[in-house]
């Protein structure tokens, strides 16, 4: 792409930002611009956004249930998966799928709780008890 024709769209996913993009110049070099946004990108990213909340939703509602254990909920909220948030809390992906069950969930040590609040930025009681979560 040509810097002059880098999408200056004013996306409202940059929240006023810039973005880095490359481009080729005049003589056919790469060059960093700085880009706005672009149309397809924001719809795509709205798109995205819209399916993780949802996915969040249902957690809740699993939870509620008992179908699953806080942990799910959190987990979607803050946009991880569980290969993401197997590496950030340097679980393995099974124990984390394990921890997504209620019986699991509420057997784990003082020590992996505080592992998962330190990952999701929450207090222990927001951890476990997602009613005090604001949304």
């Amino acid at each position: 792409m040509r810097e002059d024709k880098v999408p200056q769209d004013n996306s409202p996913t940059y929240d006023g930002h810039k973005k880095l993009m490359y481009a080729t110049d005049k003589k056919g070099h790469y060059t960093g611009v700085q880009s706005s946004g672009w149309e397809v990108e924001s719809f795509a990213t709205s798109m995205a956004v819209e399916d993780l909340q949802q996915l969040a939703s249902e957690a809740k509602a699993a939870v509620k249930a008992g179908e699953l254990s806080p942990l799910a909920y959190h987990m979607h909220k803050h946009r991880f998966d569980i290969p993401n948030l197997s590496q950030v809390s340097g679980f393995f992906q099974w124990q984390v799928k394990r921890h997504l069950t209620p019986k699991v969930f509420n057997r784990l040590s003082q020590r992996k709780l505080e592992i998962y609040c330190d990952v999701f930025a929450l207090s222990m009681q927001q951890l476990i008890n997602i009613e005090d979560n604001n949304e």
